[in-house]
């Protein structure tokens, strides 16, 4: 499945440089067809820099005919879980994709295998007996050579037999390796008789107990593209240095012209795709004011810092989709940042941005107020009741309208009374008059105090300027929004915001850690009231509170008797005027 249909059908050609390498790559005859891959490991939760490269990996499947894998890079037993896998299908679904097919590389144990023992009959593999410190030793510098290791120049018959009892599990863990014979003074460390595959006695949560052998991630991640005939493996650039590793790895097992080593595969009703794949890679997605390191996300999880992996403050696609952030927004933030080369930190009003522009096309409108001062209407009757008819959205009809009620008794805002006010305030005062929207213009008559608190303001609606009558058009200077006290609904509004007050909070200068930088003020709890049609909104149902922002039904705790808002986005952004 593609991006949106709304958006493919009717957007120009998107260009880039991996598009416009797509392009001549089928314009050449180089390929008929692009195949792709998101192939992420399941050792946690997918955050925000990963939609970005869902969203190319898919979408460049989808512009060009062809089909994206969701791929599960499963090689490391030791960190790997089952929960990850299901979470993060469910990001991708979030996300609007659909993946041609669902892939792991420990589908491909027994073809890695294969490939392996072929790579030492060909000579391009040998059994290492050096302990991992010891390989660290001999590996040399970026100016210094490395040394062969001693065992380099086994024979075929011996590495093959060694090989075959490692698999058997006849050694300890750590006791041998099998590394790829290439090149020991090679420039590009990543090509100095790399490890292919460890011993590691661990229970893998796809297999089991079958292997206590693994292949390294960039023997198994380059034949797996091959083995799923991945046209075009798009990965970001700290995989550039690996790149030469890559193409060596598909060039010397040449599953492409080898079916053989395909055949536990194809017994089992797999199709041969087999093709050599073309790594690109691609600037990974970097937003201020945030940390996206996998073990930093743990950490913060692991000490409480934050509820957990979905707290809305996280940067992970859970939190994200928990705070009530559309997955429309990551898909405009992708192609609003771009694909390049180059390196660069987003700034976090970006993404903020790309909410706001969403939300404010796709969510409807509703009132409620956060911060409750009481108005208590003099001049209308306890009984009071009436409906009074709003619109759902103002810039689409279609959205059709809503009745709001209306009595008497009212909350509204505190911010918008001011007992002694300032030069330029036009909302409420003693004595002053404001608008109320959609009900009148509402003068203020008493203030009731207890101690130095207002608790109440006591006031008259203007009769004449109610809706339909002849001065309804009177002007006032200010409007503010409110909630029938009577009929709306007492509702806990989780106000979210940056989880650390510093651009950088990787920057450890002067002693300090990411977690020193922590926003204090990054949640705040309070009791607020709805209109009734807010309260009865399905979970995970975005909207504007007018005047407030944009907040979303939460996702697990909201019902309609009990109902929880999270704050999605401000209406504008405040963090500017902080670094200015």
């Amino acid at each position: 499945m593609s991006e949106p249909a709304s958006a493919a059908d009717t957007a120009p050609a998107r260009t880039d440089f991996i598009r416009n390498i797509v392009r001549e790559d089928l314009a050449s005859g180089k390929h008929t067809h692009v195949n792709t891959r998101f192939p992420p490991e399941p050792n946690g939760y997918l955050h925000l820099g990963h939609s970005k490269s869902i969203c190319l990996n898919f979408g460049i499947a989808a512009e060009f005919g062809g089909h994206c894998n969701l791929r599960f890079d499963d090689t490391n037993p030791e960190k790997e879980d089952a929960e990850y896998v299901e979470a993060i299908k469910e990001d991708v679904r979030w996300l609007g994709f659909a993946w041609h097919e669902l892939r792991h590389a420990s589908d491909y144990f027994e073809v890695l295998y294969l490939a392996a023992e072929q790579l030492i009959r060909d000579g391009h593999a040998f059994v290492c007996d050096l302990s991992a410190e010891e390989v660290r030793q001999y590996r040399g510098t970026l100016t210094e050579p490395g040394r062969e290791s001693p065992y380099r120049h086994r024979g075929v018959e011996e590495n093959l037999d060694l090989f075959r009892r490692m698999r058997a599990g006849e050694f300890a863990d750590g006791a041998r390796t099998l590394r790829a014979r290439i090149d020991m003074a090679a420039g590009n460390i990543n090509l100095r008789d790399p490890a292919l595959y460890r011993i590691k006695k661990v229970p893998h949560q796809a297999t089991g107990d079958a292997w206590c052998i693994y292949p390294m991630y960039d023997f198994a991640h380059a034949l797996s593209d091959a083995i799923e005939g991945i046209t075009h493996s798009l990965c970001t650039l700290e995989f550039e240095d690996h790149r030469p590793l890559y193409d060596w790895v598909v060039d010397q097992v040449r599953l492409h012209e080898r079916p053989e080593l395909l055949k536990p595969l194809t017994d089992r009703g797999v199709p041969f795709e087999a093709a050599k794949p073309r790594q690109i890679e691609f600037s990974r997605l970097n937003i201020n004011y945030t940390v996206m390191s996998k073990r930093k996300l743990l950490a913060l999880v692991n000490e409480k810092l934050v509820a957990g992996w979905d707290d809305p403050r996280m940067p992970t696609l859970q939190g994200i989709r928990r705070r009530g952030v559309p997955p429309e927004a990551l898909h405009l933030l992708a192609e609003r940042v771009g694909i390049s080369k180059q390196n660069s930190v987003i700034d976090f009003s970006v993404f903020e941005g790309c909410i706001r522009d969403v939300l404010d096309a796709k969510a409807e409108r509703r009132m409620a107020v956060i911060d409750p001062l009481k108005v208590t209407i003099t001049n209308l009757p306890e009984s009071h009741r009436e409906s009074l008819t709003f619109p759902n959205h103002p810039k689409d009809e279609a959205r059709g309208q809503r009745e709001v009620p209306f009595s008497n008794s009212l909350w509204i805002e505190r911010e918008d009374f001011m007992e002694t006010p300032v030069k330029g305030f036009h909302r409420l005062a003693p004595g002053g008059e404001v608008r109320l929207r959609g009900a009148g213009i509402l003068k203020c008559d008493a203030v009731i105090k207890d101690g130095d608190t207002v608790v109440e303001l006591r006031c008259t609606l203007d009769p004449e300027s109610r809706p339909g009558m002849e001065g309804a058009n009177r002007k006032v200077k200010g409007t503010i929004h409110w909630v029938c006290a009577k009929a709306g609904v007492p509702a806990e509004i989780r106000l979210y915001d940056r989880l650390f007050t510093v651009e950088d909070p990787d920057d450890d200068e002067g002693g300090k850690s990411y977690r020193d930088h922590l926003n204090p003020d990054s949640i705040r709890v309070v009791t607020g009231h709805v209109e009734p049609a807010a309260a009865t909104l399905a979970n995970e149902t975005a909207v504007q509170f007018e005047r407030l922002g944009y907040f979303a039904a939460e996702r697990h705790d909201h019902t309609p008797e009990r109902p929880v808002f999270n704050r999605v986005a401000t209406l504008r952004d405040g963090w500017a005027a902080k670094a200015g």
